[in-house]
């Protein structure tokens, strides 16, 4: 008999809700990946990077160009430009980022502190390492964090803390204030942070994202990832990268070279390319998904669904309390079989879900026919 190594570990709630949305032809507002395209100058970068010819393996660290671009961009963004070529690695996805970050520098029998609700690649990613992940719970109704209950979850046996924002899956953000509250709990320790920066360029209200890479007691000691299918309308591509000082970034591709190696070659080349030709793409993307925010929350509003405030990323908390007293699983198991409309529980993001918690996240990075349909079934619970 085969004694697993991640036993607690079934298929990813978003599989699960996917597959059941196809089987029951619901409108999937579950997974989040955007069912719109992806821009077009994309796409021909893309096509034009295969027609000369880069169809063989990337330099493991990352194309030069894209490197270069991704610096080029943090400087414009955050004020600081890493060095391309010992601080910038390119990988398969922020989810092989978060990985190699976890297991370049945390041992086993050590400590994780993550943040709950968390992603849930988390936590296997730290049971792999042979590590321990020490949840602390954020607002169960505001998602902020409790800063004092992390000073007293950080031990001896601390390595790592994660954070997360844009937040999956509230879209809460931290303040310069957490900023400030994050580096007093690091500092004059040895824990290393992973800053999972994925919806960085999705923020609203005109709020400014406030990266690990704007305060260098923060980034001195952090891995910062990003994906660019988040950014560009790509899930599929899977191509992220991380962010970190030299002496952690030669860490970290010690386990990317032996992970995927490198990363789809013509897809560097053609983010190369969008990062330098078109910034106006990711400097938009917050209005353009603030519109889509809007419409879908003022939609909402004629449902008996009530919106949680969302102040980045794509997606929106509602509280279906309301409309029934099943736990959030059966929820949307019922919503999804039906009503039409599949949306993911919040119970898989955390360790132990606060109790009576009723809600559930829908995603609306999609057309607005795909989100109209989804409303017309929403308004008849």
């Amino acid at each position: 008999m085969i004694q697993s190594k991640l036993p607690k570990v079934g298929t990813t709630i978003f599989s699960v809700m996917s597959q059941l949305a196809q089987e029951h032809g619901a409108v999937n507002l579950g997974q989040g990946f955007p069912d719109f395209p992806v821009p077009a100058a994309l796409v021909a970068a893309l096509d034009q990077a295969m027609r000369d010819g880069h169809h063989q393996y990337a330099p493991m660290t990352g194309v030069p160009a894209l490197r270069q671009a991704i610096a080029d961009k943090t400087l414009r963004v955050y004020g600081h430009r890493p060095d391309p070529d010992a601080e910038v690695t390119v990988t398969s996805g922020a989810t092989e980022a978060i990985f190699n970050a976890v297991h370049a520098v945390v041992r086993a029998g050590e400590e994780v502190v993550v943040l709950d609700p968390c992603y849930d690649s988390y936590e296997p990613t730290i049971d792999l390492a042979g590590a321990h992940a020490v949840h602390v719970p954020l607002d169960p109704a505001t998602f902020a964090p409790d800063w004092q209950r992390v000073r007293e979850a950080i031990t001896p046996r601390t390595r790592m803390l994660m954070v997360n924002s844009p937040h999956n899956p509230s879209g809460a953000m931290f303040s310069e204030g957490d900023m400030r509250e994050l580096e007093a709990i690091v500092r004059d320790t040895g824990v290393f942070l992973l800053s999972d920066e994925v919806y960085e360029h999705i923020v609203f209200d005109g709020r400014r994202h406030e990266s690990v890479l704007r305060y260098p007691a923060l980034r001195e000691r952090a891995f910062v990832v990003s994906s660019f299918g988040k950014t560009y309308h790509c899930t599929g591509w899977k191509i992220g990268y991380c962010i970190a000082p030299l002496a952690l970034s030669a860490e970290f591709r010690k386990v990317h070279q032996y992970n995927v190696f490198s990363t789809f070659t013509p897809g560097q080349h053609a983010f190369a390319t969008m990062l330098q030709a078109h910034p106006e793409h990711y400097e938009q993307l917050g209005a353009f998904y603030e519109a889509k925010r809007d419409r879908f929350r003022e939609q909402l509003a004629t449902t008996r669904l009530r919106p949680l405030p969302v102040p980045g990323g794509y997606f929106q908390l509602v509280d279906y309390s309301a409309v029934s007293d099943l736990d959030d699983a059966a929820f949307c198991r019922w919503l999804t079989v039906e009503k039409g409309v599949a949306a993911i529980p919040l119970s898989p993001f955390y360790e132990a879900p606060p109790p009576g918690q009723r809600l559930a996240r829908l995603c609306f990075a999609k057309h607005e026919a795909t989100l109209d349909a989804a409303i017309e079934r929403l308004q008849r619970l």
